[in-house]
């Protein structure tokens, strides 16, 4: 399974792993490939609407402290691939601040209404005593899974795509030194890309936790550079607690379980979020490990996942929707709402008979108030029965949309989603 993986970095580039950079970039020179998307109607990629020649004679020759991150580097997805919405990646925590007449205008553009000019600060908080409400019974009873994820990343360390094999490696022999500490339900099995034997990935693949990359615009940040090396997946005893090392950023903590438990299922991942946090500082010795700023709050690879880092999706099945409205005009609508569709495996994956909601602020707002707006019981009328593209199909899709109206915060702008589909899905 693995081995093609290897073969690759031995012969050509591969566009679905390497990073491959714009013969323009590459130079150190303006794309020409970007011009010409700025030059047409109705692009929608954030750092094309940004990025000007101004802003990269001013700024092309600087390199970041930690990672030596580049302009070129930081947009280089947006330009090899226009239809990228964000466009830009940061390589370490300086990128933000050394390149910020390029992010901070983007971050405010994705994260509308916050503003990064100093008068606005995020504030971490995952209590669960402070969720005094919870999902009505009739709204449960619709649930059949409930999935919440978050991100984040070692100061240790620069942030994955300005990273290189071996800062992979030292993160991934870091949390198994972590993984040893967690106890109780946390406690489980830490299985590595490059060692899992060929039934423990066929296991992992059937049950769909086991991240794959192969995504062309990932790639081409860095993110899967010398993949498959430094990957790995942790699963506790019951599967319901569960971390990604370096997919993307450095781990990915999911907390999931049947039904609509919200609550439960927040406080597991609140548990495990300080849990490796307390692992992390008793292994360093370091007195703080995450990756943080008090205008961006917790700090991740893409924009986009600013601030909580924290993502929560309803898979649902919806054929039918598919293929009367088809895929793009489904994510129109739910970018219209604050909110993203993605394909039936996550981002910039094939759509085949269900799609993946989730919500789309993460920026300015506790962790715990993301999951209090949830609270209370959004009918299926404010938004289903209004637009008539859904009334031919109701009946294929009508419990499934009200779950994910009330959960992706198609109501409620905030709301923090939550998954409708089997427990063992793709976090």
């Amino acid at each position: 399974f693995f081995f093609a993986f290897e073969q690759h970095h031995h012969t050509m580039a591969d566009p679905y792993f390497d990073l491959i950079m714009n013969e323009d970039l590459a130079n150190n020179e303006y794309p020409k490939d970007l011009e010409a998307v700025q030059a047409s109607d109705g692009h929608k990629c954030l750092m094309a609407q940004v990025m000007t020649k101004e802003l990269w004679e001013k700024l092309k020759d600087h390199k970041t402290a930690s990672a030596g991150w580049t302009l070129a580097r930081a947009i280089n997805t947006g330009t090899c691939y226009p239809s990228s919405f964000v466009g830009c990646h940061a390589g370490d925590l300086e990128s933000y601040t050394d390149y910020k007449e390029l992010f901070y205008p983007v971050i405010e553009m994705y994260h509308k209404g916050y503003k990064t000019d100093g008068s606005m600060k995020h504030v971490t908080d995952m209590d669960v005593e402070k969720i005094t409400t919870g999902l009505g019974d009739t709204t449960q009873a619709k649930i059949i899974s409930t999935r919440i994820r978050t991100a984040r990343n070692l100061k240790m360390f620069p942030l994955n795509p300005g990273g290189t094999k071996e800062t992979r490696l030292e993160i991934a022999d870091l949390m198994e030194k972590v993984f040893a500490t967690l106890e109780g339900d946390l406690a489980g099995k830490f299985y590595r890309h490059t060692s899992m034997t060929p039934g423990e990935t066929q296991n992992l693949v059937d049950w769909h936790f086991l991240f794959r990359g192969k995504d062309k615009m990932q790639a081409a940040s860095g993110y899967h550079a010398d993949w498959p090396h430094g990957r790995g997946i942790f699963v506790s005893a019951d599967e319901k607690f569960l971390l990604w090392i370096n997919e993307g950023d450095h781990i990915r903590i999911i907390s999931m379980e049947q039904g609509g438990d919200v609550k439960s299922v927040f406080s597991r991942l609140s548990r495990g979020v300080a849990a490796i946090e307390a692992g992390l500082k008793a292994v360093t010795g370091r007195d703080d490990v995450y990756m943080h700023d008090e205008i961006l709050g917790k700090i991740a690879c893409c924009p986009s996942n600013l601030g909580t880092c924290m993502r929560g999706s309803v898979h649902i099945l919806v054929p039918k929707l598919i293929a009367k409205i088809g895929f793009d005009e489904i994510d129109k609508i739910a970018r219209g709402m604050n909110c993203q569709a993605r394909g039936s495996s996550g981002e910039h994956s094939e759509v085949i008979d269900r799609i993946d909601i989730s919500n789309w602020r993460r920026l300015g707002f506790p962790e715990y108030l993301l999951v209090q707006d949830m609270s209370g019981e959004i009918i299926r009328h404010d938004y289903a029965h209004s637009d008539p593209r859904f009334s031919a199909v109701l009946d294929d899709i009508l419990k499934s949309l009200s779950v994910c109206l009330f959960i992706t915060g198609l109501y409620s702008t905030f709301a923090l989603p939550m998954s409708t589909v089997s427990p063992r899905t793709t976090p």
